[in-house]
């Protein structure tokens, strides 16, 4: 189990809180059937979800094997992937002949995708975002799939609404959202056609040390920018309590295809965030925009009725990354655009 603290001192630390397996995981874990295939690990979220399934299997005393995939364009995610004995293939997934060579496993996580830089090149964004999801349907469809989506699949809603639940109908802004709703549409056409056992998660916005709203946030507050209000509250859930969840959704794979919102219970206002960090780094606020009442708002509810809430705290989140910035850690530099109101990232 995570032990909160009051300071998480280093990358080490960090990775190892990221990547600690729940007590309800490695009870799931110890009875999994067949070996895990993480496909597109080398992103934000891959290196610790790969390594909380290695770390669960080690605590449950069972041997699987744990294979990541990933062009890997930074050496260093391949090389602590290898370190904690989780097996790396190197290729391009929209290569059909290395995605046609790539082992049969029984349980298949779907992290590949595309929104950051997807205005400057749609094509890209739809072949990533939709064509590699149709293939990667076909070529496990007698797997298990647990795929990642996205809140931006939702409308705008008011803040007063709590948010947007699956039950809602898919009203996506913008070219990005538009592409994470076709992905989910290939997984539930391979779930309807072959019987696959798919979970859909519509995940809204990870955040850990490194990167994420509080840390866009916060970097604003520190360095004396405005902060923009146009999208002024989020839903944000800590990257571990994510894992944790990712982890577990294999056990709710069903046909047709179950869709989970994953995300934190709270709906977060930008402006309270920002005052927060504004009182913790003695900075004057200053702000742009107003709130417009409606933000992209999802309803978590039944997510945390299968696997509980989020063990970390807003509060927590908030005084870790204050303390992380002021003493200079590492950041990974890739802004969410948390701001954007137009669906172009």
């Amino acid at each position: 189990m995570i032990k909160h603290r009051k300071k998480i001192q280093d990358v080490s630390e960090l990775e190892d809180m990221l990547s600690s397996p729940t007590e309800e995981v490695v009870e799931q874990f110890s009875k999994l059937k067949g070996d895990i295939l993480f496909l597109g690990v080398g992103g934000k979220i891959g290196p610790s979800l790969a390594r909380m399934a290695k770390r669960a299997c080690e605590q449950a005393g069972i041997r699987k094997r744990i294979i990541g995939v990933s062009r890997f364009s930074s050496i260093v995610s391949k090389d602590l992937l290898e370190k904690y004995d989780i097996e790396t293939i190197s290729g391009d997934l929209l290569d059909r002949n290395f995605l046609k060579d790539l082992p049969q496993v029984e349980n298949v996580f779907f992290l590949a995708g595309m929104k950051f830089g997807s205005t400057e090149n749609q094509p890209l964004t739809w072949v990533m975002n939709v064509y590699l999801p149709a293939l990667v349907a076909e070529k496990y469809h007698d797997s298990k799939i647990v795929a990642y989506s996205t809140g931006n699949i939702y409308p705008y809603v008011s803040v007063k609404s709590g948010g947007c639940t699956e039950q809602d109908a898919p009203e996506p802004v913008g070219e990005y959202g538009q592409s994470t709703l076709g992905r989910e549409r290939m997984f539930e056409y391979g779930s309807n056609k072959y019987g696959t056992q798919v979970a859909i998660l519509r995940l809204s916005y990870a955040v850990e040390m490194r990167y994420g709203v509080i840390v866009d946030i916060a970097r604003k507050v520190i360095k004396g920018q405005p902060i923009d209000l146009r999208n002024g509250h989020v839903n944000l859930i800590w990257q571990g309590d994510n894992n944790a969840m990712t982890l577990r959704s294999l056990d709710y794979c069903e046909s047709p295809a179950k869709i989970l919102n994953i995300t934190g219970s709270e709906i977060i206002s930008i402006r309270k965030i920002a005052e927060q960090f504004g009182t913790l780094f003695d900075k004057e606020l200053k702000f742009e925009n107003q709130e417009s009442g409606k933000s992209l708002l999802a309803d978590a509810s039944l997510s945390h009725r299968i696997f509980g809430y989020p063990k970390v705290s807003i509060e927590e989140m908030v005084h870790w990354i204050a303390d992380w910035i002021k003493n200079n850690q590492p950041l990974l530099d890739k802004p969410t655009h948390f701001e954007t109101t137009d669906g172009k990232y």
